[in-house]
């Protein structure tokens, strides 16, 4: 039985994965970085600092530390929510139809505390979730669950009666590490990969979401 929802939330909650392409093409090439939009695409779902370490890996520079080109790239993202507010279709709808179902709710993501807080106030959720867990300090960030586990553990239920709402692989991926129910809501791009065929549902958007679904899952 269902007792919690957690939901993920660049690409899901917000359109921010735009954002994020945006900053790393504005502040990666300044550093001698060679980045194309499809690089920063083939990155949606990964941590901040995963990809700017690869990036450095890949053509090292002197003049910043990589913590310093992280701040930058989310300050510039925190930047554009705060600007464009750009809730995802269906959000509230979902949120609703999850309390009406007596849902404990959670948020489960890789983005640091400064974005997931920039973002609740943007959206105007304040107090609609009783933990919001990051990842960016974690050890291993997602496909590892272990900021899943940290979501159930603060809500008090057992990661097997909870359900995430995903719209990546690697988050669905950390998801099903944790042994939680799923439902994927990929971007339409990506919504014919055969691998999302892992998530107990799929959908085109939040606004298709349901009690019913919800009680059958």
């Amino acid at each position: 039985m269902l007792e919690a929802a957690v939901f993920d939330m660049d690409g899901l909650m917000i359109d921010s994965q735009p954002y994020w392409q945006t900053a790393q093409l504005e502040v990666l090439p300044t550093l001698g970085v060679a980045m194309t939009r499809q690089d920063t695409i083939e990155t949606t779902g990964s941590r901040i600092d995963e990809i700017v370490q690869a990036c450095y890996e890949r053509s090292p520079w002197e003049s910043v530390t990589q913590k310093e080109v992280c701040d930058r790239i989310v300050n510039r993202v925190i930047q554009l929510v705060q600007q464009h507010k750009p809730a995802m279709p269906g959000l509230r709808h979902a949120i609703d139809v999850c309390q009406q179902q007596g849902l404990k709710l959670a948020l489960a993501s890789s983005s640091p505390l400064s974005l997931i807080s920039a973002t609740i106030d943007a959206l105007q959720l304040q107090g609609v979730f009783s933990a919001k867990m990051s990842a960016a300090d974690l050890r291993y960030a997602k496909p590892h669950p272990e900021v899943y586990l940290n979501a159930c553990d603060a809500l008090g239920v057992r990661p097997t009666n909870a359900i995430a709402f995903e719209d990546s692989l690697i988050g669905l991926l950390a998801a099903k590490a944790a042994q939680m129910k799923t439902i994927v809501v990929p971007e339409p791009s990506a919504a014919k990969d055969p691998r999302f065929v892992i998530a107990d549902r799929q959908l085109a958007s939040l606004e298709e979401l349901t009690q019913p679904m919800l009680t059958s899952i």
